[in-house]
């Protein structure tokens, strides 16, 4: 069974184009098949701000009303999502772009209104893997942005990472898959002021004494879940930390088994 790579980049790659251009130029040289996903950083915000949409957020989550909506497509699946596949056809990586829409390749619900209204979002109902398995098997890169459809003609704005984790889900029957999340840090940390304290390994038996001693809390819990979610679903293995651990063996990261 082949390998397959899910990497999810954000913000810290996204917004600053030097790094993402170094980080494509490298990611085209990974031989396995892959698939890239990325968030929207802050053009979108950015953006917004320009045309007078208002930017609003919940616990750091947007809230997406129609105006929005209208933006973060534009941002997503427009700019962000052809500029990445622009470059990587620049470094003879063939590649093509997507959102959820694409293909059908991913359809989502509207989340619940309550206990809080968040507006245009989607949670993950479905992955479908054919389109993407054609593409794959002939060495087609699919590039998605955060966005997915209801499958009823509706856009949703969706997380990042939760597509990348239901991708790898959606695989992992088919592929060995590894799911890989860059950020910024060098991985999960032990003590938030230390870049070096990173927590190399964690699993399903020491990751509830993490959550209960105050170590993983607040904005990881989300990205954590996912994770586990993700290996509770014979996902082989994923990975947190800078996009190095892609490319140097020898680079601090966190690994996330069962």
């Amino acid at each position: 069974m082949k390998t397959l790579k899910i990497i999810k980049i954000g913000g810290n790659i996204i917004d600053d184009d030097t790094v993402l251009k170094q980080f494509l130029k490298a990611f085209s040289t990974i031989d396995s098949p892959k698939i890239l996903v990325h968030g929207g950083g802050k053009l979108a915000t950015k953006l917004a701000q320009q045309m007078q949409v208002e930017v609003k957020m919940i616990d750091g989550r947007r809230i997406t009303d129609q105006e929005t909506l209208d933006v973060i497509t534009m941002v997503y699946a427009g700019k962000i999502n052809k500029n990445i596949v622009a470059q990587l056809q620049a470094n003879k990586c063939n590649s093509i772009g997507f959102s959820g829409a694409d293909g059908n390749t991913i359809v989502s619900d509207l989340r619940p209104s309550k206990p809080i209204d968040y507006g245009f979002a989607g949670d993950v109902k479905q992955v479908n893997t054919a389109t993407l398995e054609l593409l794959l098997n002939n060495n087609v890169t699919p590039v998605f942005c955060a966005i997915t459809h209801d499958g009823k003609g509706q856009l949703l704005n969706t997380n990042a990472d939760t597509i990348s984790s239901e991708l790898a889900i959606g695989f992992a029957s088919i592929y060995n898959t590894e799911l890989y999340y860059c950020f910024e840090k060098n991985g999960v940390l032990e003590n938030v002021d230390n870049d070096d304290s990173v927590i190399e390994n964690i699993n399903t038996e020491s990751y509830p004494s993490l959550i209960e001693n105050g170590i993983i809390y607040e904005g990881m819990l989300p990205k954590l879940n996912n994770c586990f979610h993700a290996v509770n679903h014979q996902v082989q293995k994923v990975c947190i930390g800078k996009s190095s651990m892609l490319f140097k063996t020898n680079s601090k990261h966190t690994t996330i088994t069962k």
